[in-house]
Formats: structure tokens, sequence, C-alpha cells
């Protein structure tokens, strides 16, 4: 199932298998062995075999911050005093919720994150009292997302 290169490589029949879980991941297994024209049992085994090559990294629901008042979503590129100090950084920002993700980038920022806020005076909150205040942190570059136009996962 591994090539060489560290890639897993699928038939068409786990591309099938895959494209009805990333489109419903409670589609229950029966109704996909039906559709695809194999038993249960082969793709449950399919199934184990993908997540034990890693490809597949569970499964889990998706909620929707807008309901629970999260409407500010920004983009957050950092400047660091140090190289050395990213490490440090990332540890502390780990402990603010409101960090979704964090990259070390190349380019000009250090490291550049994803936030969610309740709205612009939350969104200035976490920036002065929480990330400005990371030591090495030096300056920080904001870009609040207007609306999402694309979320998707790479296809299969």
């Amino acid at each position: 199932m591994k090539n060489n290169n560290n890639s897993v490589k699928i038939d068409g029949i786990d591309k099938k298998i895959l494209r009805y879980l990333m489109e419903d991941a409670r589609k229950p297994i029966l109704e996909i062995a039906r559709n695809i024209g194999i038993s249960g049992a082969a793709i449950h085994q399919r199934l184990r075999k993908l997540e034990s090559s890693g490809l597949i990294a569970g499964s889990k629901f998706v909620i929707n911050p807008k309901i629970l008042g999260y409407s500010t979503m920004a983009y957050i590129g950092i400047y660091l005093d140090k190289a050395m100090a990213n490490p440090r950084a990332v540890r502390q920002l780990e402990e603010i919720p409101e960090v979704l993700e964090c990259h070390y980038t190349t380019g000009n920022w250090s490291i550049l994150i994803k936030v969610l806020c309740r709205d612009n005076e939350h969104l200035m909150q976490v920036l002065n009292k929480k990330i400005q205040q990371i030591e090495g942190v030096s300056r920080t570059e904001t870009f609040i997302s207007l609306n999402q136009q694309i979320n998707r996962q790479i296809q299969i």
C-alpha cells in the first residue's frame, strides 16, 4: 500500500469509498458497499488498511462557529525577534483557544496563524493581551477574512 517515497497508492475502489465518506462521514458502510458493488466486510477491511497507512486520520463533526457567536476569522502574520523563539512562541500560541492553526512560513513572517473570534473587539483583545504579549513577538500583521469562498479537501 505504501510507495518508496512514503506516499500511499490507492485503487479505484478505495477512491470511491473515500469520496463517499468525504461527502458524508456518517454514510452507512452497507449503503456504500451496495453502490460500489462489494461487501460491507471488504469496505471495513479497506478502511482499516487506509487508516493504518495514515491516509485517513479519523472522522469528526464540524461545528458551525457562527451559531456559537464567532464571526471574525483572521490570519495573523507574526514577526519574531529571533528564529530561536519559534518553538517557545508556538507553545504559547497553543495556549490561546482562539488560535485554530499555526504555520511556520517562508517570506516576511516567522509564523502565520488563523484565529477565530466573536467580533473585531474580541480580535483586538486577543492580539493586544495575548499574542503580542508573547516573548519574542516584535510585531504582527492582521488580515480579516470577510467571507470564505472555498473550503475543501484534496480531491481523490
